[in-house]
């Protein structure tokens, strides 16, 4: 008969090391986030574990009082993928950055994605490289001015939800670090889902990107500037929610409209619709808010449950290693 868990606390899941973030990084309202959320999920800490790449937010699993990897750039879905499968009973959780996971990462990250590992894979977008001194990232705005852009740059930036659905995930959802009820709705909701889960979490970076998302956080403006979707409910906005977004058919594109007198007309979130993710993804300021919330979902199989049966099935099978060894040069597999 299985032992009751003890009753856990943020405590148990804070581990001794010192934090050694820049004052109002945004990466410790994420970290005090998901040690506040940890307890909740009703698994020992044993079976937890946080995998990282190389960044700010990559020192992540120092400061969880788990089991964890602080790994090589850009790697941390492979080596997450390997210690699920090796023991899916884990939980695994990747902890990465916008440079880590879409630059150096970023053929990583697609592969994790489109195999739908069970992981949970939290990406920290601050549109900047914070810990090798504020280079442009692969998701900076045009005119980011940092050391390898003295100009401003004149990338055209990437959405990481956008490139998460192009790569096959099942479960796409974006954020804020400040946010914390919002943050573990959606985190809660990605740890249920068997499958990849990717949470793109926008956080500030006050030395080298400061306020890029002010706008989204402020209580003042942020009514304006970002739209909290959900499954079932129309997509509404504002200060009286008096805007919403509108499906224009003949261009298939979004319209920002007024509520009153269109409410028919005003576009209802679907979160099994995936063309409607992606322009919901693609979504950006000034002209239309930013989309928050879970933005996609779809129940697939997993790769580590087709793995595992796979494995299953070719144990099950007649034969020795001997005499296969022993049967000459050469053999033929049937």
């Amino acid at each position: 008969m299985n032992k009751p868990l003890p009753v856990l606390t943020l405590k148990d899941f804070t581990s001794d090391q010192e934090v050694r973030w820049c004052p109002g990084c945004g990466d410790y309202a994420i970290l005090k986030t998901i040690q506040k959320l940890m307890p909740e999920l009703g698994q020992a800490r044993e079976n937890q574990v946080f995998v990282s790449g190389i960044g700010c937010a990559s020192r992540f699993p120092y400061y969880m009082n788990t089991y964890g990897f602080h790994t090589i750039h850009g790697r941390a879905p492979a080596i997450a993928t390997g210690v699920k499968l090796a023991n899916p009973q884990l939980d695994v959780w990747v902890i990465t950055g916008d440079g880590d996971g879409f630059s150096i990462g970023g053929n990583h990250m697609l592969h994790v994605l489109r195999r739908n590992v069970n992981l949970q894979i939290l990406l920290f977008n601050n549109e900047i490289y914070g810990l090798t001194k504020g280079q442009y990232s692969p998701t900076s705005q045009p005119g980011t001015r940092s050391p390898s852009s003295p100009e401003g740059s004149i990338d055209s930036p990437l959405s990481p939800c956008a490139v998460a659905l192009g790569s096959g995930g099942t479960f796409i959802a974006r954020s804020i670090d400040t946010e914390a009820k919002h943050l573990t709705m959606v985190t809660t909701r990605g740890y249920a889902h068997k499958g990849a889960a990717f949470i793109e979490i926008l956080q500030n970076c006050p030395i080298y990107n400061d306020g890029i998302f002010e706008k989204l956080k402020d209580k003042k403006s942020a009514p304006d500037f970002r739209v909290e979707v959900e499954h079932g409910a129309p997509i509404i906005f504002g200060q009286d929610n008096q805007k919403g977004i509108h499906l224009n058919r003949e261009s298939l594109s979004l319209e920002v409209i007024d509520v009153a007198g269109n409410e028919g007309r005003i576009l209802v979130h679907n979160e099994n619709n995936k063309v409607l993710a992606q322009l919901l993804a693609a979504m950006v300021g000034p002209e239309f808010p930013v989309a928050v919330g879970v933005l996609y979902r779809e129940d697939k199989a997993s790769f580590v449950e087709d793995s595992r049966e796979q494995l299953s099935r070719a144990r099950s099978k007649p034969g020795s290693l001997k005499e296969l060894l022993h049967s000459g040069h050469t053999w033929e597999v049937k």
